[in-house]
C-alpha cells in the first residue's frame, strides 16, 4: 500500500510500510514508561555511568528507581546530541529526521528556543508528538509531520541543523544524505548518533543480524557513513565513539523488568568490537 499526503508519496515501498506498521503498533514499556518520568519520550538508548544502587533497597520501589535511572541515561544521550548541533538561536529552524514521539525535538527547543520540525513515517507517533507539543505549549515552535525523511518536501536550504538519532539504519545513506545536504544551508550542522558495524571485523556479526531482525532495520558499516557524508558535501568536524559509554545502559537494562530480549545481542556485539555506537557531527560545505 502506498500512503500519500498532499499528493506526495510517504510510504513508497513494502519495506517502508513494514517499518511504519512496526512503529505504529509499538507500545514498548521501555519507551513509554521512561517518557512518563518527565514527559520527554525518547526512542533511543542511553549513555553514562550507571547508579547501580537502583537495584538495591525496597523491592516495592525498585521498578520506579530503575525507570528513572534508565530515563536519566537516555536523556544524557539526547543532551549530548543537542550539544553538538552548534550555536542555535530562536530564529533558526532545525529538523529531527525520524522524530519518534518527539523527545529530542522538545529538548532542542527547550535548550535553544529554536523552531523544530520532526518527520516520521509513523502516523501514530506523529499524532502523539503533536499532542505532546500542544500540552507543553510549544506547538507554535515544535511541529511534527507525516513525511519521509528521504523526500521531506521542505524548501532547499531552510535548516540550520538536522539530526538523526538512531534512525539512519532504516534508509539508504546515499539518499538520506542527499536530502540532508539539500535542506541544510551552507555552514549548517548535521549530527547523527547511530550503531554501525565495524568494517575491520568483516561482515556483520551474528549478534548484529539479530538486532537487524528484531528492529526490522539494516545496520550500515562505519565506512559507509563517512563515504556518503563526503559524497554529499557533509564534512565531519567531530566523531565520538560512545561504545564504552553505552554498555552500562545495556547491562542495567538486561537486569530489569524492562528487558526486551535483545540486550544480550547488543552487549555481545559491543563487547566483541564488531559493533560501535558513534556520534558524528558534520558541517555542510
Amino acid at each position: 500500500m502506498t500512503v500519500t499526503t498532499n499528493a506526495v508519496p510517504v510510504l513508497s515501498s513494502l519495506y517502508q510500510q513494514s517499518v511504519a506498521d512496526y512503529w505504529n503498533a509499538e507500545e514498548n514499556p521501555v519507551n513509554l514508561r521512561l517518557g512518563e518520568v518527565d514527559g520527554l519520550y525518547h526512542h533511543h538508548y542511553g549513555i553514562g555511568d550507571v547508579d547501580w544502587s537502583v537495584l538495591d533497597g525496597p523491592a516495592e520501589t525498585r521498578e520506579q528507581r530503575v525507570v528513572k535511572e534508565l530515563h536519566r541515561l537516555e536523556s544524557t544521550q539526547a543532551e549530548t546530541l543537542v550539544a553538538h548541533l552548534g550555536p542555535l538561536r530562536p530564529e533558526h529552524r532545525v529538523l529531527d529526521a525520524g522524530s519518534g514521539r518527539g523527545g529530542s525535538s522538545f529538548l532542542a527547543n527547550l535548550r535553544t528556543g529554536c523552531q523544530v520540525d520532526g518527520v516520521s513515517i509513523s502516523e501514530s507517533q506523529v499524532a502523539f508528538a503533536n499532542q505532546q507539543a500542544k500540552e507543553r505549549g510549544v506547538d507554535d515552535k515544535v511541529r511534527f509531520h507525516f513525511r519521509n525523511m528521504l523526500d521531506t518536501g521542505f524548501p532547499t536550504g531552510d535548516f540550520q541543523a538536522i539530526w538523526n538519532n538512531e534512525s539512519t539504519m532504516y534508509v539508504e545513506l546515499s539518499l538520506l544524505f542527499a536530502e540532508h545536504s539539500r535542506l541544510l544551508r551552507r555552514g549548517g550542522r548535521y549530527v547523527c548518533i547511530t550503531g554501525c558495524y565495524n568494517d575491520a571485523y568483516g561482515l556483520p556479526s551474528r549478534a548484529i543480524s539479530q538486532i537487524n531482525a528484531h528492529y526490522i532495520c539494516d545496520i550500515h558499516s562505519r565506512s559507509t557513513y563517512f563515504k556518503e557524508l563526503a559524497a554529499h558535501r557533509l564534512v565531519p568536524v567531530s566523531v565520538v565513539d560512545l561504545t564504552a559509554a553505552t554498555i552500562p545502559y545495556w547491562e542495567l537494562r538486561a537486569r530489569t523488568h524492562l528487558a526486551t530480549g535483545i540486550e544480550d545481542a547488543f552487549l555481545e556485539a559491543y563487547k566483541s568490537g564488531s559493533f560501535q555506537y558513534l556520534l558524528i557531527a558534520a558541517d555542510r560545505v
